[in-house]
């Protein structure tokens, strides 16, 4: 991935993982579980060319029969869909307001889809005019997650309320951007781990815009169910890497920090908010799998079985930068992806990464159309998703394998107070 790097996450013991019906299914989920599931390392894949982090892997293994009871909150203190556990199904999307449409409209439209999402959330629906699509089911973990674009604020006169933060990012020259498919006034990312719940919240959110905007783009995603596997593990992308190992992890110092606008930070109507890099990254799978395993894990760093680094250890183990073989070879090859994108190769930048991966069909020549939503959060992204980039822009040996086909940079406000909707402080302030 010219981006930042394969995720990793850590692997709970049978005894760590949460029992299904107990605190993830009530008012959120344990903070143990949500550290076993957030932190990672791995392929940055997707960022505008990388990012130093890995996905956050899906939920824990839990019977089949729990999934749809599982709850989590709307009004908490940063959005959803942020720290919380990775869905096996997603939907990304972002809408431009209509013409005409302006502030008072935008207001309108977040306060109608902040209502939505509340209701979702907690397994709740509308018998008047719902679609009937999920009636079946509980709210399988599913979370709904709104920012505004660039371009947002010059279309409802809110220029000096723009984060300089916002500003577009750079070029990078492994990027083939579709700019129909890139940037827009407003985004919506939605997640959960069935895939008729998040269609029904992805039919909603569009019946919500009404005539106060339209879309510009959706790209839809999927992750390992949960359940899938034998014990909880870190996921795999569609190239068959354990994706998501050095994640920062919400138990570290300096986690919020690197990820969250603080409550005094500039602006203000940010606080406790983040910002979101969104990459649409092809991954070019034929030439990829012509690849020997051993060749692939040299353009990773880490063996494909089970995500350890090359210099030895299992999938936890400190990377050795500096190990050889009998030949005087770095065992870590000096190109490879997981040593690029590591924060301590990168003046401490760091991301949360929290991608889907995604297959939207064959071309017409056979090749796959598949690969990565690189979805990642930073407190600023120049000190966190653009260094990175840069660094892979230089000579990530995963470069000639993808490449990034659609950009956009998000603010994501903070949460929603209780009786409040997503953006308040920035629309009525």
């Amino acid at each position: 991935m010219a981006d930042p790097s394969l995720s990793q996450t850590k692997t709970l013991t049978p005894e760590e993982e949460p029992r299904a019906g107990s605190a993830a299914s009530g008012a959120g989920i344990s903070r143990r579980r949500l550290l076993g599931t957030a932190g990672a390392t791995g392929l940055v894949l997707g960022a505008a060319g990388g990012a130093v982090g890995y996905a956050s892997a899906p939920s824990g293994a839990t019977p089949l029969t729990s999934v749809g009871a599982t709850k989590l909150p709307f009004h908490v203190k940063h959005q959803p869909g942020i720290t919380d556990p990775l869905q096996s199904r997603g939907h990304l999307l972002a809408f431009d307001l209509a013409p005409g449409a302006g502030r008072k409209e935008a207001a309108a439209l977040l306060r109608r889809w902040s209502d939505t999402a509340r209701r979702l959330m907690a397994g709740e629906f509308d018998t008047a005019g719902d679609s009937d699509v999920a009636r079946d089911a509980g709210p399988s973990s599913l979370t709904l997650t709104f920012g505004f674009g660039h371009s947002f604020f010059a279309r409802t006169g809110l220029e000096k309320q723009r984060p300089a933060a916002l500003d577009p990012l750079p070029a990078f020259s492994s990027d083939r951007l579709d700019r129909a498919r890139s940037d827009g006034d407003l985004w919506v990312q939605i997640g959960a781990d069935d895939a008729l719940v998040a269609f029904h919240a992805l039919r909603a959110v569009q019946k919500d815009a009404g005539a106060a905007a339209r879309v510009r783009w959706q790209m839809n995603g999927f992750n390992r169910s949960p359940g899938a596997t034998a014990r909880p593990m870190t996921t795999r992308n569609l190239m068959g890497q354990v994706d998501g190992t050095r994640n920062p992890r919400p138990e570290e110092p300096d986690f919020d920090e690197r990820i969250f606008v603080p409550e005094q930070g500039e602006p203000s109507w940010m606080a406790n908010g983040s910002y979101v890099v969104v990459r649409r990254i092809r991954m070019l799978l034929d030439d990829w799998e012509k690849l020997s395993p051993r060749e692939q894990e040299g353009v990773i760093g880490r063996r494909k079985a089970d995500g350890a680094p090359l210099s030895g250890g299992d999938e936890t183990t400190e990377m050795d930068l500096e190990k050889t073989d009998a030949q005087g070879n770095l065992v870590v090859p000096v190109n490879a992806h997981a040593r690029i994108t590591r924060p301590d190769q990168n003046g401490g930048a760091a991301m949360l990464r929290r991608p889907f991966s995604y297959h939207d069909g064959i071309d017409a020549d056979g090749t796959p159309d598949a690969g990565l939503l690189f979805v990642c959060w930073q407190a600023d992204p120049l000190r966190g998703f653009v260094p990175v980039q840069r660094k892979l822009d230089r000579g990530d040996a995963l470069t000639p394998f993808i490449r990034h086909e659609t950009s956009g940079l998000f603010a994501v406000p903070g949460g929603a107070a209780e009786g409040e909707y997503v953006g308040q402080a920035l629309l009525e302030g």
